[in-house]
């Protein structure tokens, strides 16, 4: 299970103000291209689950990861998630031809849990090969600078790019969230910055088209 503390910056400004802010405790920033995929027939989403492609900074690294049944509530998000590395190149052809991940089934974990769990690629067919087959659903451009802070936790923050506009949000994953957000919140009151509460994921953002609080 993933935890994490999600704060919601209402613009630019706020988001450069707290980056000049956390200078002096920045290790690196990292450009990500994320894509999205389901079933021909949403057998993932009908499920409460995503299936997301990660490219770092071009194609230095790919992450493929599953994430399922996630649920943000008061600042604070929890989600179900496997993740993996697999060659950046690899990634590339199945993001050009998403048919492909069915091949992965059995050279990765998440793709032999996609198979069997969901019936998608390989000899466990859902009506019809077509059905079962993958599409892709596009996806997003973030910008992450991350940050080792205070008590040991790592603060991302992030500029997300979408077609129909740009959100900012700084993150922190922890085993105690409450505690961590309201280490956060004081930080950004002391420093004059605005936030909120995330509301829903970059995902659901994406999903819906709109920009979401």
């Amino acid at each position: 299970m993933e935890v994490e503390v999600k704060l919601r910056l209402p613009d630019a400004a706020a988001h450069q103000r707290l980056s000049d802010a956390l200078a002096p405790y920045h290790s690196r920033t990292y450009l990500q291209e994320n894509l999205f995929f389901d079933g021909a027939a949403g057998q993932l989403s009908s499920r409460l689950a995503v299936l997301r492609l990660r490219f770092y900074d071009g194609d230095s690294r790919c992450v493929l990861s599953l994430k399922a049944r996630a649920r943000v509530a008061g600042g604070v998000s929890r989600v179900e998630e496997d993740e993996e590395e697999i060659d950046p190149s690899l990634g590339r052809a199945c993001a050009a031809e998403p048919w492909r991940l069915a091949a992965l089934a059995g050279l990765s974990r998440i793709m032999g849990r996609i198979k069997n769990e969901f019936g998608l690629g390989g000899a466990m067919v859902v009506e019809s090969e077509e059905r079962s087959s993958f599409v892709c659903l596009g996806g997003f451009r973030n910008v992450r600078a991350v940050y080792g802070w205070k008590e040991g936790l790592k603060l991302e923050l992030d500029e997300t790019q979408y077609d129909f506009g740009t959100s900012y949000e700084v993150e922190c994953e922890t085993a105690d969230p409450e505690s961590a957000k309201a280490l956060l919140e004081d930080y950004l009151k002391e420093n004059g910055i605005p936030y909120s509460y995330s509301e829903a994921s970059k995902f659901a953002a994406f999903r819906a088209g709109k920009l979401l609080p």
